[in-house]
């Protein structure tokens, strides 16, 4: 059963925490605010497994998008001592936010990764699933008040339109990292082609005196034959030297009658 927390005289907190929901392998434990599931900056975290103050962040960065009371609640450091359940916030701190179902949503539009979409639709079907008043009964709107009711069904409404816009920028940016990836991999590809061919070209004396098994080879005679024959070498990077000079396949042909060995 939920755990409620009595005020005395004056009946239940406003908050109160219910059982552990386990979301994508992770166990976190309801909260409810007047009735309305709500999350900690601290929980996103927990649940879509980011570094610690990734939501907090993320929310200060774009504070200008958050409306208080629709997207979170900001309580003061009395409520957070007079309202909230041990556990909640440290009861040191000064000040303390509750994230809304919609304000959720805002968060986790930054966090376009694999885990983002896997714990995005169980945060939705399972965290903010159920909707309680502080009674613990469904809230149900009051269908004999049409204003009510026109504002309950327009309030769900927004929720599915922004539920579904999420869904569908989290899926965007997971289509686009994809995207780049597959980018960087043809261009790591490319960059791999690129030094294979100059492998086939050019040749230092180093490793041409390797291949052919010690020979001994002057570079003196090879930088002759490449002012002569117009065919400057190129700078490669050396452990021992930092850079030195590779001779051009022609060049090796002029001055050794050598060809360099087709790399395997």
């Amino acid at each position: 059963m939920p755990e409620t927390h009595s005020t005395g005289a004056s009946g239940f907190l406003p908050a109160r925490i219910g059982n552990a929901i386990s979301i994508a392998g992770t166990d976190v434990t309801q909260i409810t605010y007047k009735g309305d599931p709500v999350v900690t900056f601290a929980m996103i975290d927990q649940v879509h497994q980011r570094p610690e103050g990734t939501a907090k962040r993320t929310f200060d960065e774009n504070r200008n998008r958050f409306v208080m009371d629709e997207d979170f609640i900001e309580l003061g450091s009395d409520e957070i001592r007079t309202n909230l359940p041990a556990g909640v916030f440290s009861k040191f701190a000064p000040k303390g936010n509750l994230l809304t179902r919609r304000g959720y949503l805002k968060i986790a539009k930054s966090l376009g990764d694999d885990k983002a979409w896997e714990v995005f639709d169980e945060m939705l079907d399972r965290y903010f699933s159920v909707e309680a008043d502080t009674s613990g009964a469904l809230a149900i709107p009051n269908f004999f008040d049409p204003v009510a009711a026109a504002r309950a069904w327009a309030d769900e409404y927004e929720r599915r339109q922004v539920a579904e816009s999420t869904k569908a920028e989290i899926g965007s940016r997971r289509e686009a990292t994809a995207m780049n990836t597959a980018s960087q991999a043809v261009k790591k590809a490319g960059k791999l082609e690129v030094e294979l061919d100059r492998a086939r070209e050019y040749a230092t004396v180093k490793r041409m005196e390797k291949l052919h098994h010690g020979l001994e080879l002057k570079w003196r005679l090879l930088k002759q034959a490449s002012i002569e024959m117009g065919i400057p070498p190129i700078d490669v990077f050396d452990a021992n030297y930092g850079t030195v000079k590779a001779y051009h396949a022609d060049v090796w042909r002029e001055a050794y009658a050598l060809e360099i060995p087709v790399p395997t």
